[in-house]
């Protein structure tokens, strides 16, 4: 490995900097709403159907990421439309879609004999981010924050009571398709810092610690995208000090300081 001073002044690095904060700014106030509404399978399910994108985006020769985020947003559309369709529960949907699409993402790459780089869809690349992925990212972080802004109110009204939020105007179905889509967008980008595996993690671990120290949401949306911040520089120096991979080092960053603020304690 190059000596450290050296690696500080590669533009790789200061890329993937730059592209795992992007994701951990975005994924702060979203993971708090995966976490109050208990979307943490839909993040999964949204995950497995990166493969499928992947493959498609190889398929049609489109960028990797532009082709997830695209697979992504589908299902997302799909899944908001079965709920209002079918009598299912959101988990056995989400059940029947998460592997439904691992499953064909597998067909696809096994039909046309596609070579995927299947431990950096798992894990994540963040050490092989360009320019131009990082101003895909750099746009999708900037369009996910101008919805959150202002959807914000009408998020937090549709979280805490849907009926109740129905009942004073805000468009439920929308409001709800807008946070899925988010999601989706946000998995897209997310593909190439953690992987298809550590998805999730990164979008919930961070909110969940940010929960113990938060008294508002908005104090609970900030601390998380700090929490997911810190987790991203410390899981980068940990994998270029000791040659460990970058996505998993993120992840065990952000679940080492998750356990540090078990230790704050609550006050009653």
């Amino acid at each position: 490995m190059a000596p450290f001073g050296e690696l500080i002044h590669s533009q790789f690095l200061w890329y993937a900097l730059a592209a795992g904060l992007l994701v951990a700014i975005v994924s702060g106030p979203l993971g708090c709403f995966a976490v109050w509404r208990r979307m943490a399978y839909f993040g999964d399910t949204l995950a497995h159907s990166a493969l499928l994108g992947v493959t498609l985006g190889f398929i049609l020769q489109l960028n990797a990421t532009l082709a997830v985020g695209a697979t992504c947003c589908l299902l997302a559309i799909v899944l908001v439309y079965l709920q209002r369709r079918q009598k299912l529960s959101v988990d056995t949907l989400l059940g029947i879609l998460s592997h439904s699409m691992l499953a064909l993402g597998i067909v696809t790459v096994s039909l046309f004999d596609i070579n995927v780089d299947l431990l950096s869809l798992l894990l994540g690349d963040l050490l092989a981010v360009g320019g131009q992925d990082l101003l895909m990212m750099g746009a999708a972080a900037a369009l996910i924050a101008l919805l959150l802004y202002f959807l914000w109110e009408k998020l937090l009204a549709f979280t805490l009571h849907e009926e109740l939020a129905a009942v004073e105007g805000v468009p439920v179905e929308k409001v709800r398709l807008a946070l899925m889509l988010m999601l989706a967008l946000l998995i897209a980008i997310a593909m190439k810092v953690v992987g298809v595996l550590l998805i999730t993690a990164l979008l919930i671990i961070p909110a969940a610690a940010a929960r113990r120290l938060s008294h508002t949401p908005e104090q609970m949306a900030s601390l998380s995208s700090a929490i997911g911040c810190t987790a991203v520089v410390l899981g980068l120096l940990a994998s270029i000090l000791w040659d460990t991979p970058a996505g998993p080092s993120i992840v065990l960053a952000a679940s080492l300081l998750f356990l540090l603020c078990q230790l704050r304690r609550v006050r009653v």
